[in-house]
């Protein structure tokens, strides 16, 4: 495969690299404090931060995950991103004025204001564990292309990576992060519809082999329909899941609240979370488009396909990509895809390190920490999480399929958290902080029983698919924190 990458790609590579890298460059000045590293000085324009939260979705793990997952079953997992849209209304009316509201760029200082410290530190931990799971997923994305067409050892390249990222991430701030993931997002989109129009216009008896072979083999089936089965992912499970995590991403991810306070006006803010939303999800069906094309390449070319990715649907897009585009575009490509991992770690490790700075340093340690002190600091803690999310990203090379590993170890990592946030909003008072902690008990017991009975023998298998878990976690924490609050708070 190395032949396949050329002096020009070479070229492209560079300038994309030299590029993106001088954008980080310009952003240095803007964040030399702690407002502007982590928050841009609340300045930027909605459209920038929509492309921006776009770009978190459209990460490596969309980009190169949904592609495989169309390509080896169906477009059962497209069914998430239905849920989308109501997620973003119901961010836009009720998350994004209540972040803006509170003025703090940290996401779960509210919690500790309802709930007591406890919860922030819960949450903190929650989302930190997540971070990494995401940080992880994405890298090892973003490594397949470069084994794929460089032919380097795939564990090289994810430490590499890491090692860049958490750099880039140091000088950088919130500023580059939201810039390069708005570049890298136009130019993911565009290279995923010229690779799609290639494929179409590819096949030997024409465009609409591609859905003739592909309905032949059952690929555009949503799944199950079932109301009755959640054992398995079918659509209505796939729908409340995506429903929960669509919540908790718009509602208690540090990383979009960031955006939120970043730009310049709440009319921004909502503007930014609509554009995002609503593009998603005809970028998912072009996702999902590519991966059933390309099964129905491979099958009108079998000879095409090396043997040895036949059993590896995450590698198919990034072998596609690396043996069908043309010399400049396939640089512009692979560059895009590093950039699109590159960006979206950069604003894991910056969320994270402002959640491990603001939440824990600041409020426990140093609550008088000077400029220096926290810049330090928060850089700090930007390298360690850089170091831990490289070692995650090696554990992924032993997954099957990277976007099923990310979707069960994100949900079990959230620990059900939305469920403390929508106790919150329901009671604007300070809630009883003993309901919320046996809530909050009793969601994270249940959360540990579903995910680890599969796998101990003296605990009964309730059957349910692990995509279920953090949506049953989140509604018992919610239910049993709104019953021991309306009806016992006195008591307890």
């Amino acid at each position: 495969m190395e032949n396949l990458f050329t002096f020009y790609d070479a070229i492209v590579l560079a300038l994309y690299f030299a590029a993106t890298l001088g954008l980080g460059a310009m952003a240095i000045r803007k964040a030399s404090n702690i407002e502007g590293y982590t928050s841009a000085g609340g300045v930027l324009p909605g459209w920038l931060t929509g492309l921006s939260i776009l770009g978190s979705f459209v990460s490596s793990i969309s980009f190169l995950a949904l592609p495989g997952k169309a390509f080896a079953s169906n477009w059962n997992a497209f069914v998430w991103g239905l849920s989308l849209p109501f997620a973003t209304y119901i961010a836009v009316v009720y998350f994004v004025p209540f972040y803006r509201s509170l003025g703090n760029v940290s996401a779960y200082a509210h919690l500790e204001t309802r709930f007591g410290a406890w919860a922030r530190i819960y949450a903190g931990i929650c989302y930190l564990l997540t971070q990494l799971v995401r940080m992880g997923a994405v890298t090892y994305l973003m490594a397949l292309p470069m084994n794929v067409l460089l032919g380097w050892n795939i564990f090289a390249v994810i430490i590499a990576t890491g090692l860049i990222v958490t750099i880039y991430t140091l000088f950088g701030g919130i500023v580059a992060v939201i810039w390069t993931e708005a570049i890298q997002t136009v130019v993911l989109i565009a290279g995923a519809i010229g690779c799609l129009i290639l494929m179409f216009y590819s096949m030997p008896d024409g465009p609409m082999q591609i859905f003739d072979i592909a309905i032949s083999h059952d690929k555009f089936s949503l799944g199950s329909f079932s109301i009755t089965d959640f054992t398995t992912s079918t659509v209505w499970v796939l729908l409340i899941y995506g429903l929960f995590i669509n919540l908790q991403n718009f509602g208690i991810d540090q990383n979009y609240v960031q955006r939120y306070i970043s730009t310049k006006s709440l009319r921004e803010a909502r503007k930014s979370l609509w554009i995002s939303g609503l593009t998603y999800l005809p970028l998912t069906l072009i996702f999902f488009l590519i991966g059933t094309s390309l099964f129905s390449f491979y099958t009108a070319y079998p000879d095409l396909l090396p043997n040895e990715y036949i059993n590896k649907p995450d590698y198919v897009f990034p072998y596609f990509i690396v043996s069908s585009l043309p010399t400049g575009v396939r640089g512009l490509l692979i560059a895009a895809i590093f950039a699109a991992a590159m960006s979206t770690i950069s604003c894991s490790l910056n969320s994270s390190a402002t959640i491990i700075f603001s939440d824990y340093y600041k409020r426990y340690f140093n609550a008088e920490a000077t400029e220096k002190q926290a810049m330090r600091f928060i850089k700090i803690a930007t390298s360690i999480w850089g170091i831990l999310g490289t070692l995650i990203a090696l554990g992924f090379t032993a997954a099957y399929n990277a976007l099923d590993a990310w979707w069960i170890l994100a949900g079990i990592f959230s620990g059900g958290m939305l469920g403390l946030f929508l106790l919150g909003l329901v009671f604007k008072e300070k809630s009883n902080s003993s309901a919320a902690a046996i809530a909050v008990i009793l969601g994270i017991s249940l959360i540990a029983y579903l995910t680890l009975s599969p796998y101990c023998s003296f605990l009964p298998d309730l059957g349910f698919s692990p995509l279920l878990i953090p949506v049953f976690g989140t509604s018992l924490i919610f239910v049993s924190g709104f019953i021991l609050t309306k009806f016992f708070c006195s008591k307890l």
